[in-house]
Protein backbone atom coordinates (compact mmCIF):
# COMPACT_ATOMS: atom_id res chain seq x y z
CA UNK A 1 0.00 0.00 0.00
CA UNK A 2 1.21 3.32 -1.26
CA UNK A 3 0.12 6.26 0.97
CA UNK A 4 0.99 10.39 1.03
CA UNK A 5 -0.69 13.01 3.09
CA UNK A 6 -1.79 16.17 0.70
CA UNK A 7 -4.18 19.35 0.84
CA UNK A 8 -5.94 20.46 -1.65
CA UNK A 9 -5.11 23.54 -3.57
CA UNK A 10 -7.13 24.12 -6.57
CA UNK A 11 -9.75 22.88 -9.55
CA UNK A 12 -7.99 23.46 -12.53
CA UNK A 13 -8.20 21.94 -16.25
CA UNK A 14 -5.67 19.91 -18.20
CA UNK A 15 -5.33 19.51 -21.85
CA UNK A 16 -4.22 16.45 -23.24
CA UNK A 17 -2.42 15.92 -26.42
CA UNK A 18 -2.51 12.22 -27.22
CA UNK A 19 -7.03 12.60 -26.77
CA UNK A 20 -7.28 16.05 -27.45
CA UNK A 21 -9.82 15.97 -24.92
CA UNK A 22 -9.80 18.96 -21.37
CA UNK A 23 -9.52 17.02 -18.40
CA UNK A 24 -10.89 18.75 -15.28
CA UNK A 25 -8.33 18.14 -12.27
CA UNK A 26 -7.59 19.16 -8.60
CA UNK A 27 -4.57 20.01 -7.67
CA UNK A 28 -3.24 18.56 -4.19
CA UNK A 29 -0.22 19.31 -2.58
CA UNK A 30 1.01 16.06 -1.93
CA UNK A 31 4.51 15.49 0.55
CA UNK A 32 7.36 15.92 0.98
CA UNK A 33 6.36 13.85 4.70
CA UNK A 34 8.54 11.92 6.75
CA UNK A 35 7.04 8.92 8.91
CA UNK A 36 6.96 9.84 12.24
CA UNK A 37 6.17 6.47 14.36
CA UNK A 38 6.07 2.88 13.15
CA UNK A 39 3.65 0.89 15.16
CA UNK A 40 4.26 -3.00 15.41
CA UNK A 41 2.16 -5.63 15.70
CA UNK A 42 4.15 -7.16 18.48
CA UNK A 43 4.12 -4.07 20.59
CA UNK A 44 0.92 -2.19 19.72
CA UNK A 45 -1.43 -5.28 17.91
CA UNK A 46 -1.25 -3.67 14.52
CA UNK A 47 1.01 -2.33 11.61
CA UNK A 48 0.95 1.33 10.85
CA UNK A 49 2.94 3.98 9.84
CA UNK A 50 2.53 7.54 11.54
CA UNK A 51 2.96 10.25 8.78
CA UNK A 52 3.94 13.82 9.58
CA UNK A 53 2.72 16.79 6.99
CA UNK A 54 3.09 20.73 6.81
CA UNK A 55 5.07 22.39 9.73
CA UNK A 56 4.16 25.01 12.35
CA UNK A 57 6.01 27.12 15.02
CA UNK A 58 4.53 26.39 18.50
CA UNK A 59 3.78 22.76 19.55
CA UNK A 60 2.16 21.33 22.91
CA UNK A 61 4.73 20.34 25.00
CA UNK A 62 4.04 15.94 24.63
CA UNK A 63 3.88 16.54 20.99
CA UNK A 64 7.77 18.50 21.29
CA UNK A 65 8.50 14.86 22.90
CA UNK A 66 6.85 12.93 20.31
CA UNK A 67 8.46 14.62 17.67
CA UNK A 68 12.06 14.75 19.39
CA UNK A 69 14.48 15.11 16.82
CA UNK A 70 11.97 15.92 13.86
CA UNK A 71 10.31 18.77 12.89
CA UNK A 72 7.01 20.39 14.58
CA UNK A 73 4.71 19.04 12.34
CA UNK A 74 1.09 20.33 11.88
CA UNK A 75 -0.91 17.30 10.78
CA UNK A 76 0.27 13.34 12.07
CA UNK A 77 -2.12 10.60 10.21
CA UNK A 78 -1.21 6.95 10.66
CA UNK A 79 -1.68 4.52 7.38
CA UNK A 80 -2.23 0.88 8.25
CA UNK A 81 0.29 -1.59 6.05
CA UNK A 82 0.93 -4.96 5.72
CA UNK A 83 4.31 -7.16 6.81
CA UNK A 84 5.67 -6.86 4.05
CA UNK A 85 6.35 -3.33 3.67
CA UNK A 86 9.79 -2.11 5.39
CA UNK A 87 9.05 1.30 6.72
CA UNK A 88 11.18 3.23 8.96
CA UNK A 89 11.12 5.83 11.14
CA UNK A 90 12.06 9.37 9.40
CA UNK A 91 11.77 7.48 5.99
CA UNK A 92 10.94 10.76 3.42
CA UNK A 93 7.27 10.09 1.26
CA UNK A 94 7.31 11.97 -1.91
CA UNK A 95 4.90 12.77 -4.56
CA UNK A 96 6.83 10.18 -6.49
CA UNK A 97 5.79 7.11 -5.47
CA UNK A 98 2.37 7.57 -7.55
CA UNK A 99 2.53 7.94 -11.19
CA UNK A 100 0.03 8.79 -13.95
CA UNK A 101 -2.90 6.06 -14.72
CA UNK A 102 -2.91 4.95 -11.30
CA UNK A 103 -6.23 4.92 -9.26
CA UNK A 104 -6.20 6.05 -5.78
CA UNK A 105 -8.16 6.50 -3.02
CA UNK A 106 -8.65 10.26 -1.66
CA UNK A 107 -10.08 10.62 2.39
CA UNK A 108 -11.19 13.93 3.11
CA UNK A 109 -12.99 16.16 5.47
CA UNK A 110 -16.50 17.85 3.09
CA UNK A 111 -17.33 21.56 3.17
CA UNK A 112 -19.36 22.08 6.37
CA UNK A 113 -22.60 23.55 5.64
CA UNK A 114 -23.63 24.75 9.45
CA UNK A 115 -27.27 24.30 10.61
CA UNK A 116 -29.34 23.46 8.09
CA UNK A 117 -33.60 22.77 8.26
CA UNK A 118 -35.10 19.23 6.27
CA UNK A 119 -35.68 20.89 3.01
CA UNK A 120 -31.69 21.64 2.57
CA UNK A 121 -30.08 18.75 4.91
CA UNK A 122 -32.66 16.04 3.54
CA UNK A 123 -34.66 17.29 0.42
CA UNK A 124 -38.22 17.92 1.82
CA UNK A 125 -40.70 19.81 -0.31
CA UNK A 126 -42.29 21.22 2.20
CA UNK A 127 -45.83 21.95 2.87
CA UNK A 128 -48.55 23.83 0.05
CA UNK A 129 -48.00 27.55 0.30
CA UNK A 130 -52.24 27.84 0.69
CA UNK A 131 -55.26 26.80 2.73
CA UNK A 132 -54.29 27.52 6.17
CA UNK A 133 -50.19 27.12 5.82
CA UNK A 134 -48.91 30.20 7.10
CA UNK A 135 -45.35 30.11 8.15
CA UNK A 136 -45.21 26.38 7.69
CA UNK A 137 -43.83 25.90 4.26
CA UNK A 138 -40.00 24.49 5.10
CA UNK A 139 -40.95 22.94 8.55
CA UNK A 140 -40.72 18.79 8.66
CA UNK A 141 -44.17 18.26 10.00
CA UNK A 142 -45.16 15.71 12.60
CA UNK A 143 -41.97 13.81 14.20
CA UNK A 144 -43.77 10.80 15.55
CA UNK A 145 -46.82 9.62 17.01
CA UNK A 146 -48.55 9.90 21.00
CA UNK A 147 -47.99 6.31 21.58
CA UNK A 148 -44.59 6.23 21.45
CA UNK A 149 -43.76 8.78 23.11
CA UNK A 150 -40.35 9.54 21.97
CA UNK A 151 -38.85 10.16 18.90
CA UNK A 152 -37.40 7.47 16.93
CA UNK A 153 -33.81 7.18 16.45
CA UNK A 154 -32.78 8.29 13.33
CA UNK A 155 -35.97 10.39 12.11
CA UNK A 156 -34.80 13.14 9.61
CA UNK A 157 -34.89 16.46 11.20
CA UNK A 158 -32.91 19.43 11.06
CA UNK A 159 -29.38 19.60 12.29
CA UNK A 160 -25.99 20.27 10.99
CA UNK A 161 -24.60 19.27 7.56
CA UNK A 162 -20.95 18.74 5.77
CA UNK A 163 -17.73 18.42 8.10
CA UNK A 164 -18.26 14.60 7.26
CA UNK A 165 -15.42 11.94 6.57
CA UNK A 166 -15.50 11.03 2.82
CA UNK A 167 -13.96 8.76 0.87
CA UNK A 168 -13.53 8.48 -3.08
CA UNK A 169 -12.43 5.70 -4.56
CA UNK A 170 -10.91 5.17 -8.42
CA UNK A 171 -9.46 8.56 -8.85
CA UNK A 172 -6.90 8.61 -11.89
CA UNK A 173 -3.83 10.19 -11.32
CA UNK A 174 -3.44 12.36 -14.63
CA UNK A 175 0.11 13.63 -13.75
CA UNK A 176 2.75 13.97 -11.25
CA UNK A 177 5.21 16.80 -10.51
CA UNK A 178 7.69 15.65 -8.17
CA UNK A 179 9.63 18.67 -8.00
CA UNK A 180 7.05 20.82 -6.96
CA UNK A 181 5.21 18.24 -4.93
CA UNK A 182 1.57 18.20 -7.17
CA UNK A 183 -0.27 15.88 -8.00
CA UNK A 184 -2.99 16.42 -10.71
CA UNK A 185 -6.01 13.81 -9.73
CA UNK A 186 -8.97 13.50 -12.43
CA UNK A 187 -12.43 14.87 -10.78
CA UNK A 188 -13.50 16.60 -7.79
CA UNK A 189 -11.92 15.79 -3.98
CA UNK A 190 -14.17 16.02 -0.82
CA UNK A 191 -12.90 19.52 1.12
CA UNK A 192 -12.39 22.93 0.53
CA UNK A 193 -9.43 24.75 -0.09
CA UNK A 194 -6.08 23.77 1.79
CA UNK A 195 -8.04 20.93 3.58
CA UNK A 196 -6.43 17.51 4.39
CA UNK A 197 -6.41 14.75 2.31
CA UNK A 198 -5.17 11.26 2.69
CA UNK A 199 -3.93 9.56 -0.40
CA UNK A 200 -3.66 5.78 -0.91
CA UNK A 201 -3.08 3.32 -3.80
CA UNK A 202 -1.84 -0.06 -4.17
CA UNK A 203 1.35 -0.99 -4.24
CA UNK A 204 5.22 -0.72 -3.01
CA UNK A 205 6.80 2.07 -1.11
CA UNK A 206 10.23 3.44 -2.34
CA UNK A 207 13.40 1.88 -0.32
CA UNK A 208 14.32 3.31 2.97
CA UNK A 209 15.89 5.96 3.19
CA UNK A 210 15.66 7.40 6.83
CA UNK A 211 17.65 10.98 7.85
CA UNK A 212 18.36 9.47 11.49
CA UNK A 213 22.09 9.41 11.91
CA UNK A 214 21.96 9.84 15.50
CA UNK A 215 22.88 6.35 16.14
CA UNK A 216 26.22 6.42 13.64
CA UNK A 217 27.08 9.93 15.47
CA UNK A 218 26.71 8.28 18.87
CA UNK A 219 29.15 4.95 17.51
CA UNK A 220 32.15 7.57 16.32
CA UNK A 221 31.88 9.52 19.33
CA UNK A 222 32.45 6.12 21.79
CA UNK A 223 34.65 5.43 19.34
CA UNK A 224 37.11 8.71 19.83
CA UNK A 225 36.32 8.75 23.48
CA UNK A 226 37.38 5.48 24.08
CA UNK A 227 40.23 4.72 26.72
CA UNK A 228 43.67 4.39 26.28
CA UNK A 229 45.13 0.31 27.45
CA UNK A 230 47.23 1.28 30.43
CA UNK A 231 51.09 0.18 30.11
CA UNK A 232 52.09 -2.41 32.60
CA UNK A 233 53.61 -1.71 35.46
CA UNK A 234 57.17 -1.68 35.37
CA UNK A 235 59.33 -1.55 38.69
Amino acid sequence: MKFILGRKLKMTQIFQADTGKVVPVTMIEAGPCQVVQVKTLEKDGYRAAQVGFLTKRKISRPLLGHLKGLPNFRYLKEFLFDDQQAIAKGQQITADIFQAGEKVKVTGFSKGQGFQGVVKRHGFHGSPASHGHKDQLRMPGSIGATAPQHVFKGTRMAGRMGNEKISVLNLEVVDVQGKQNLIYLKGAVPGARNSLLLIQAPGEMPAVVTSDKSAEAKEEVKEERAPAAIPPNVS
